[in-house]
């Protein structure tokens, strides 16, 4: 019993800390380590307080009355753990559809730091990057606009980094009107067939995103694959639960 509530408590502590982290570095608090953080600090205070809690569980549910309360929560959980599985394979799956020889790209955007790429969006770039150094033949829209705090819009700002690494302007279209993920694709669309350029498309984004992006891209009438950029192992939890909210919210509007 010992060895079990003291891992219990292990494993909550350690991913507060995971969750914490991107704040205490960086600043970064949002719905994903906002609940992340919760989660783990109920599981923190289960592990330390394991042998009170099951009593007291134990005692609700001798109680005929109390008992209903504890399945209704139990049906709850279960509930969240299969939505949240059905999701994470959604994730997967969309991150492992990769695209044929010289796909058109679309990259999209995500915060800018003042005139440079946030972490993520730099991870982005940098798939980019390497997709299109493999596929010269394939052009790359750059989807993002300018948001509060960014002294230049997401568009330019990725049109900078890849070709001051040497990419040919040449290749790359600048959308830079969007602010989330459909207008990403919508202006992305609209702008490719300005330029005559039509066909499938490739989405350059983070792993978590894929998904929701594929899905996006399909109820506009878009094929697309994966490029995805891989997110530093720190906040990869944080935007992870983040995600799982953004699937379920694009689910149900």
């Amino acid at each position: 019993m010992e060895r079990m509530h003291n891992l219990i408590a292990a494993v909550g502590g350690i991913f507060f800390l995971w969750f914490s982290l991107p704040f205490v570095v960086n600043g970064i608090i949002n719905i994903g380590n906002g609940t992340g953080m919760l989660a783990s600090m109920a599981v923190l205070s289960y592990g330390i307080s394991y042998e009170k809690v099951n009593h007291r569980v134990g005692e609700l549910w001798r109680n005929p009355g109390s008992r209903g309360l504890l399945l209704c929560l139990s049906a709850i959980a279960t509930a969240c753990f299969l939505i949240a599985a059905v999701e994470t394979i959604g994730m997967v799956r969309a991150a492992s559809n990769r695209p044929p020889k010289n796909t058109t790209a679309v990259v999209l955007g995500c915060s800018v730091k003042g005139e440079k790429p946030s972490r993520i969006l730099e991870e982005r770039l940098n798939a980019a990057y390497v997709y299109l150094v493999e596929n010269p033949k394939a052009y790359c829209v750059l989807s993002g606009g300018q948001g509060r705090g960014e002294a230049i819009s997401e568009a330019e700002c990725m049109y900078r980094y890849l070709t001051e690494r040497g990419i040919d302007g040449r290749r790359l279209l600048v959308e830079d009107a969007s602010v989330n993920t459909e207008e990403n694709l919508r202006f992305s669309r609209e702008l490719l067939e300005e330029h005559g350029i039509d066909g499938d498309i490739t989405i350059v984004t983070s792993e978590f995103h894929a998904y929701r992006a594929q899905k996006t891209a399909e109820r506009l009438g878009m094929k697309s694959y994966s490029t995805p950029s891989r997110t530093f192992f720190l906040y990869l939890p944080t935007y992870y639960v983040r995600e799982l909210y953004g699937i379920l919210y694009y689910m149900i509007k």
